[in-house]
C-alpha cells in the first residue's frame, strides 16, 4: 500500500496511527501542502479532491478521506478493533471521531484559512477564529465524554477510532494556542495514547518529510 500524506497533515495523521495499530505498513508518499502539491495533476488523478490523505491499495484501488479510509482497514483488518463490538458504543464512538474531523477539523484547512484571508481577514483575525472554533469543538468532545469514566482512552481500556483522531486534533489546538486547559478527560487520554509505539511512530516529528 501506498500512502499519501504531508507530516503534519492531520488527516493523514490518524491513517497513520491507524495503520499503526493494525500494525500494518505503508509506503508513504509526501505532498507538500503549503507548496500546493496536492493539486498536481498526477495527484488529482488520484484524489480529484486535491486533499490528503489516500491510499493506494496493492490493486490499484483509491481510497480518500481519512475515516473512510480507517473505517475500511476496521473492515479489512478487525483486529485490534478500532470499533467497540456493541452497536450503541460503534455510534458514540464514531459521533466523537466525526466530531473532530468534520466540525473542528476543517476549519484549520489551509483551503479555508487562505480563502478567509483572500476576503480580507488578517492572519491575526484568522488564527482567533480558528482558535475559537477549536475550543468550542474540544469542549463538547469533554462533555462526549465525562460518562465514559472506566478510560483511560477516550472509550475503554484500548485505543481505537476517537483516540487517534483526538491526538492530531490536540497538536493543531496547540499550533493555534487554543486553551486546553479545561479539558481533563480529553488531556487523559492523550496521555495514555502518546505512552503507544503506534501513537509515537505517527507523529510529525517521525515522519520522512518532517521540517
Amino acid at each position: 500500500m501506498r500512502l499519501h500524506g504531508y507530516f503534519r497533515s492531520t488527516a493523514a495523521w490518524r491513517v497513520r496511527i491507524a495503520l499503526n495499530l493494525k500494525r500494518l505498513s505503508a509506503e508513504q508518499v509526501s505532498h507538500h501542502l503549503r507548496r500546493g502539491e496536492q493539486r498536481d495533476a498526477a495527484y488529482l488523478r488520484l484524489n480529484p479532491q486535491g486533499l490528503v490523505p489516500a491510499l493506494e491499495l496493492e490493486d490499484g484501488a483509491v481510497l480518500t478521506q481519512s475515516l473512510a479510509i480507517c473505517e475500511w482497514l476496521e473492515e479489512t483488518w478487525p483486529n485490534p478493533p478500532l470499533l467497540p463490538a456493541d452497536p450503541t458504543d460503534r455510534a458514540h464512538v464514531r459521533a466523537f471521531a466525526f466530531a473532530i474531523a468534520c466540525d473542528i477539523h476543517p476549519v484549520q484547512n489551509l483551503k479555508v484559512l487562505n480563502r478567509l484571508r483572500a476576503l480580507g481577514h488578517n492572519d491575526d483575525e484568522v488564527t482567533a477564529w480558528a482558535r475559537t472554533t477549536i475550543e468550542e469543538g474540544l469542549a463538547a468532545c469533554e462533555a462526549l465524554l465525562r460518562h465514559e469514566d472506566d478510560g483511560p482512552f477516550c472509550f475503554g481500556t484500548a485505543p481505537g477510532l476517537a483516540d487517534l483522531c483526538l491526538v492530531p486534533q490536540l497538536y493543531n489546538a496547540r499550533r493555534f494556542g487554543a486553551d486546553t486547559h479545561a479539558l481533563p478527560r480529553l488531556m487523559a487520554a492523550e496521555a495514555a495514547c502518546l505512552t503507544l509505539p503506534a501513537f509515537q511512530e505517527a507523529a510529525p516529528e517521525r515522519q520522512p518529510d518532517a521540517e
